[in-house]
């Protein structure tokens, strides 16, 4: 078991590692559409890449719509094993849509043996995912 202060230097280590591995700017929260962002996400479980929708109901509609509208294409060209959830609960009780994909083995933070394969699924799957972003991006907005 981990100390907080362990946990939390493990964690800072393991993505300033990613970082210098995979130097580059992420779209992340940078799309530009209202409660529309990409994140990274890796605890001691599992390890995800997730577009996230979490704006008011009526922004997270119009988004959920067209990209249940472009599944097909999301699934056949770019990331065949994405999850759609319309409905989602974070930790913290909010409710958002989200669509992820997360890697298949069994991964941890806390286990300096799983970050490679993490970081080049990261960088893969992230890139899949703004690559889809970027030449739909019209549709979406749409």
């Amino acid at each position: 078991m981990f100390s907080k202060d362990e946990s939390r230097l493990l964690r800072e280590e393991f993505w300033t590692n990613f970082g210098k591995s995979f130097p580059r700017k992420w779209v992340l929260y940078n799309t530009k559409l209202k409660g529309f962002s990409f994140k990274f996400y890796f605890d001691n479980k599992t390890a995800m890449v997730v577009l996230d929708l979490e704006d008011d109901l009526e922004h997270r509609i119009k988004y959920w719509e067209k990209l249940e509208a472009l599944k097909s294409i999301l699934l056949d060209e770019y990331l065949p094993k994405a999850i759609y959830h319309e409905e989602y609960l974070l930790d913290n009780e909010k409710e958002i849509s989200r669509v992820l994909v997360q890697i298949d083995s069994k991964v941890s933070i806390h286990n300096k043996n799983s970050w490679r394969d993490v970081m080049e699924f990261f960088n893969i799957h992230m890139n899949l995912f703004e690559t889809f972003f970027e030449e739909y991006r019209d549709v979406i907005e749409g």
